[in-house]
């Protein structure tokens, strides 16, 4: 399946425009260096069907700075064919870049232990203390209460700092109703963490500990939250800049 040059004609010329490589669109994109020479070309063939072809013009034409539409339009009234999407294709995953949590105490656990330690002790003295036990040994066994409980204590504190902590992670949460192309990188040194389209029906999910630059290209057809709040600002529709720093927005 081959058509005309100009959609391919745009892209390379914004690209080129853009002072960017065939190399670095890949990058950015995740779409295979062949496929987009392809698409230069005017070939689709290599895409694998319409849908797959008309992501891959919205997300070359965003990462080189043309507005991706007016290709697709001209895509669909080329040679494009209306198809039923199974949910299969819907939730296909896009390659996106995994990020290592750090696994996390299991502090319930630990003051759960802790307790019954505690507990159980207590009700050794209870039943002892009935049978008349010698002071000194009352005494004795009162030291490791009082060392338990203050283990007890460390760990509820400890557990409050891990607390707080975590409050200064950002987790990022995007669910989109429409087709949206997102690009996120890291504030400091701007590496890319994840740069691609999320198509409709799909959720992804990012937990980063530092600042990050998010730029959404549909904003009002995806719901965004980060720590639990939307950063959006309300009635935007047009692709925006988000500057995420410890859950907040600047």
């Amino acid at each position: 399946m081959s058509i005309g040059v100009s959609i391919g004609d745009a892209l390379a010329e914004g690209r080129r425009q853009a002072g960017m490589t065939i190399s670095q669109v890949s990058q950015r994109t995740r779409i295979r260096e062949t496929i987009i020479r392809c698409i230069e070309r005017g070939d689709f063939t290599v895409c694998g069907g319409d849908f797959y072809a008309r992501g891959h013009i919205r997300s070359i034409a965003s990462v080189v700075g043309i507005d991706p539409e007016p290709l697709v339009e001209e895509y669909d009234a080329t040679i494009g064919s209306p198809v039923t999407i199974t949910a299969a294709e819907v939730f296909q995953p896009v390659t996106p870049v995994r990020l290592r949590e750090r696994k996390r105490p299991n502090w319930t656990a630990a003051i759960a232990v802790t307790l019954a330690l505690v507990l159980g002790l207590f009700a050794y003295q209870h039943f002892a203390s009935r049978s008349g036990p010698a002071p000194a040994a009352s005494a004795h066994n009162a030291q490791p209460s009082a060392a338990n409980a203050g283990s007890a204590a460390h760990h509820v504190v400890t557990t409050t700092q891990a607390s707080q902590h975590r409050r200064h992670h950002l987790d990022i949460r995007l669910v989109a109703m429409q087709n949206c192309w997102v690009r996120i990188t890291f504030a400091r040194s701007g590496a890319t963490i994840f740069s691609g389209m999320v198509y409709a029906g799909m959720t992804r999910h990012w937990h980063v500990r530092h600042p990050v630059t998010m730029i959404v290209g549909n904003p009002a057809g995806v719901t965004l939250t980060v720590n639990g709040k939307n950063p959006v600002p309300r009635g935007t529709v047009n692709t925006v800049t988000l500057s995420l720093h410890s859950g907040k927005v600047a």
